[in-house]
């Protein structure tokens, strides 16, 4: 029995679980230094593992049970549709790919900790990164008496210290033939470790699966319609598909043409600047096609405030903080701007590069009587005269006060 804040607890724990080399050491430490039972759990959220192994590794490592859970459905519809919606780009840059799959692995373990009756639940994460704290925060708001175990941080674990442990136990792990490491989802794929470390390298091709190179993309561009309702992308093309579905399209598509590669410097929560890679195919490409569809149907004012939100939103979400009142304040907001979001959008896609050519909504704010310098158009001209001295008026005046600018204001008026 395990005894904490003095009390005796049960012999399980949960453990998130990959099969690579630190879930898979985490399942040995936890049997062995805190003498739990443990239950592994992994969370489909499209990484494209071979779940199968994933399971017998478990059990080779002497795991009680294994929970293999197809969330990739759950995962789109409830996270990355609002990232959608949010055009959820933090810095600017990064799709939360990542951090948006952790509070939904999160829920998950909490849930698989209640139907086993565990005291506890783990993850393989170190202290540098980002994930614990995605992870712990989630966990601790969904069930606050589950204790958290993170053994790669309280035992200060690196990678050649696990490799000795598992191998004292006949435990091998072969070198990994790629120097970086990877995680993926449906929404995105995250390369780190290696020549990457060095932000004046450029990425080798080998980093990347999921895109080609712009420069071995097809010489004629792609075109690519995707069908928006809701705010949400249902229909490519035409053809109406699930939403894993279309993500999976969208990805393959644009990874074709080279659409999909990011590189720059991030912010860490933990305070740490670090190079990141990505490939988000199809992030980009609906992200780009939604916001334009958004200028087309909503105002200047929500237009302009939701920006403020959106930057806002994709921070709380990289910063772990998935389960906030705000998060949800402001999915309020966002929801109620999408209700008019919805119309077609075409991008053009080549070598690497994608914008939208074409656009239409039957709640569209463009008019073309107002707009077009023909003979056609109903805009009356004369209007701006009145428009142009009340819009200057404030500035104009704030101008004449300066004191340098009195002397030639007042040589203009006797001019007059």
């Amino acid at each position: 029995m395990l005894v904490w804040r003095g009390r005796i607890l049960s012999d399980r724990v949960v453990l998130g679980f990959s099969g690579g080399l630190d879930t898979s050491v985490a399942v040995l430490w936890l049997k062995e230094e805190y003498g739990l039972d443990v239950i592994t759990v992994t969370v489909d959220v499209g990484q494209n593992e071979d779940l199968r192994a994933v399971e017998r590794r478990s059990r080779e490592l002497g795991a009680i049970r294994h929970y293999n859970i197809d969330a990739k459905d759950e995962f789109v519809r409830g996270y990355v549709h609002k990232a959608i919606k949010a055009n959820a780009l933090y810095e600017g840059e990064y799709p939360l790919g990542t951090a948006l799959a952790r509070p939904l692995i999160a829920k998950k373990l909490v849930d698989i900790a209640h139907k086993e009756g565990a005291i506890a639940v783990s993850h393989g994460c170190t202290g540098k990164g980002n994930d614990q704290v995605r992870f712990e925060v989630t966990i601790k708001a969904l069930d606050p008496t589950l204790r958290i175990i993170a053994p790669m941080r309280e035992w200060n674990l690196t990678r050649d210290k696990e490799v000795e442990y598992a191998m004292k136990r006949g435990f091998y792990f072969e070198a990994s033939k790629s120097q970086f490491s990877v995680d993926q989802n449906i929404w995105g794929r995250s390369i780190e470790g290696g020549i990457l470390e060095d932000p004046s390298k450029e990425p080798p091709e080998e980093a990347f699966e999921w895109t080609v190179a712009a420069t071995n993309a097809p010489n004629e561009p792609g075109y690519m319609t995707l069908t928006f309702e809701g705010g949400v992308p249902v229909r490519v093309n035409g053809e109406e598909l699930q939403p894993v579905e279309l993500i999976t399209f969208v990805n393959r598509f644009a990874g074709q043409h080279g659409v999909g590669r990011i590189d720059h410097i991030e912010d860490r929560l933990v305070g740490i600047k670090s190079r990141e890679v990505y490939e988000y195919p199809a992030a980009l490409t609906i992200i780009e096609a939604h916001r334009d569809l958004e200028k087309m149907v909503l105002t200047r004012h929500q237009l302009f405030f939701k920006r403020r939100v959106e930057e806002e939103w994709a921070w709380l979400v990289y910063s772990g903080l998935w389960v906030d009142p705000l998060r949800e304040d402001l999915d309020a907001f966002i929801d109620s701007t999408q209700r008019y979001v919805e119309g077609e959008v075409t991008i053009k896609l080549y070598k690497g590069s994608y914008r939208v050519v074409s656009r239409k909504s039957r709640y569209s704010l463009y008019s073309h009587d107002l707009a077009t310098y023909t003979k056609d158009s109903t805009f009356q001209q004369s209007s701006a005269t009145g428009f142009i001295e009340l819009w200057g008026l404030p500035s104009r005046l704030a101008y004449r006060n300066k004191p340098f600018q009195a002397e030639k204001v007042e040589a203009a008026r006797r001019r007059v």
